[in-house]
């Protein structure tokens, strides 16, 4: 008999599905925190939660039973998915089930704040007819910028587009082609949007590249009169910096329905003119929670009895036998993926994998995923093991295996290359030994170089002096160099080659402009890495 926990209120419908379980025993536990939680968890076999309840490392402190959490909807940031891992507990998400309710409300507080809609309402209540006050703005014919197109993202695309209105999009996986397809315009930053559109809606996770995406700096190259919303996460646009927007107006108007901190009852927005403000209701719509709670449930009920992982964000759907088995090549494929897309640098359509030697006759599957988990590591919440490829492909790319029996250089190998923008690079991987993770080919080059750490690869020709240059550079800005490699075309001197080194620290701005600024040097990038020995939560 498996025991389920419901820890915060989710539809009837979830609840109808446990009361009709056979084998399934089940608790309604709302408001738990503290030690009262932490009792519970190890009561049960798996629980179900929305936002309300937060899962610490305090909270699965000595658990023993728990194996599986799910989030009814999509963040799981309330959920510390490292120590779930490390308690052998998988944490699944309902990812598909709030898009279309997200994607209404911020189209509806766009609309709201086109037409002033919340304060000429108040007005009425206050008795007032201000019919003149509240003139707005029809969205027809306006340009609408989104950063973002994954699921919600498009979803915002195809009622801007049913609402007459022009679309700009900006997403670092986005070609030319897919957004053709869609019906909408693609940027290659966000700053190149800003001056061309009326508003601005952001639906990305709240990450080092996205946090502050609106700031001060930004203020000075938007079209005048931009209005922004946010539906996403909170801290991805700067409070003060849309305050000061608006006061200046430079800004048109604000709509939020995310915070920092949440709930949150103080905000120097609340209460400023043309500002609409909702506390958190993207996904509130009954067919949403509905949703949700129904995928939760299954989710859980198919893991406790048949042991199937469907959107997991912190494991691998794996036995343990196998996961070992595979844990090099898993290292490898996901350092490759890693490097690959920062090395591209871009919009991406294509992605082929390529297997060689003894590998080649092993289930690839998971190996694509973890090669996808590092395509997509910096610019996806929670891209893991389970869910990378399916994300992959959500997002329009092509995604293409081959295997080749045979042995090259090393037993076995891994090369993938990634296309779109116009560009194309290649990266190839094997293991050394047990565990030592080596990049062995980039663009075609021939090489040997570590696969962890901050790498700098730049792209040159082989002329004399240019690794004593580059070494003496960063000899003047105080970096030691751990480990080089250098790769050339043919075997003459002249020609194009790549080098690569593996640096202690990181490199300063400085440093990375004098070697931009070597004639030789014809392209430089900073790669990071994980560190030596560091895995992803998923393969820990």
């Amino acid at each position: 008999m498996h025991r389920i926990l419901v820890l915060d209120d989710i539809a009837q419908e979830g609840i109808d599905i446990l009361e009709a379980e056979a084998n399934i025993e089940y608790e309604v536990r709302t408001g738990l925190s503290g030690e009262a939680l932490r009792s519970a968890l190890n009561e049960f076999d798996g629980a179900i939660l929305r936002s309300g309840v937060k899962i610490t490392a305090e909270s699965l402190e000595g658990n023993t039973r728990m194996r599986a959490l799910v989030r009814a909807g999509v963040g799981t940031d309330n959920i510390d998915k490292a120590a779930s891992t490390r308690r052998g507990i998988v944490v699944m998400n309902t990812p598909a089930g709030n898009t279309v309710s997200t994607a209404e409300h911020a189209f509806a507080l766009m609309l709201a704040l086109s037409r002033n809609i919340p304060a000429a309402s108040q007005s009425l209540v206050e008795g007032r007819w201000d019919r003149k006050k509240f003139m707005g703005k029809q969205v027809a014919g306006k340009t609408l910028g989104i950063v973002g197109m994954g699921r919600i993202g498009r979803e915002i695309a195809s009622r801007a587009i049913a609402f007459e209105m022009n679309v700009i999009a900006f997403d670092p996986f986005l070609t030319d082609e897919q957004a053709a397809a869609i019906g909408v315009n693609r940027v290659a930053t966000v700053d190149e949007m800003l001056p061309q559109i009326d508003y601005l809606t952001v639906h990305t996770p709240l990450t080092p590249e996205t946090k502050g995406l609106i700031g001060h700096a930004q203020l000075e190259k938007v079209k005048p009169g931009l209005r922004v919303v946010n539906a996403a996460r909170g801290g991805i646009y700067d409070i003060n910096a849309l305050v000061e927007g608006l006061n200046s107006g430079k800004l048109g108007g604000v709509a939020l329905d995310v915070y920092e901190k949440e709930p949150c009852t103080d905000n120097p927005l609340f209460g400023m003119p043309n500002v609409v403000c909702t506390p958190h209701l993207g996904a509130s719509t009954e067919e949403a929670q509905t949703q949700v709670a129904v995928e939760g449930i299954h989710l859980l009920i198919k893991y406790l009895k048949t042991g199937e992982i469907r959107h997991s964000v912190n494991v691998a759907s794996l036995d343990p036998k196998t996961l070992e088995e595979l844990r090099g090549y898993l290292n490898v494929a996901h350092r490759i993926g890693l490097l690959a897309a920062q090395w591209h640098g871009g919009g991406i359509d294509q992605v082929s994998i390529t297997y060689r030697g003894e590998i080649a006759s092993k289930d690839t599957r998971v190996v694509n995923n973890a090669l996808c988990a590092g395509l997509l590591e910096r610019i996806v919440d929670d891209a893991n093991i389970v869910n990378s490829e399916m994300l992959v492909r959500e997002r329009g790319i092509e995604l293409s295996e081959e295997k080749r029996h045979e042995k090259g250089a090393f037993s076995s190998s891994i090369t993938v290359k990634v296309s779109g923008g116009g560009r194309t690079v290649t990266a190839g991987g094997a293991v050394l030994g047990q565990n030592m993770p080596r990049l062995i080919m980039l663009d075609g080059y021939r090489l040997e170089s570590f696969l962890d750490g901050k790498l700098l690869v730049f792209a040159h020709n082989d002329v004399p002096g240019i690794i004593g240059r580059v070494g003496t550079i960063f000899g003047s800005h105080g970096v030691n160099i751990a480990q080089m490699a250098v790769g050339r075309e043919g075997n003459a001197p002249g020609g194009p080659s790549i080098g690569v080194l593996s640096l202690d620290g990181e490199v300063p701005a400085e440093a990375l402009a004098e070697i931009e600024s070597i004639d030789a040097v014809t392209r430089v990038k900073t790669i990071d890495l994980p560190a030596v020995g560091e895995m992803p939560s998923w393969l820990s």
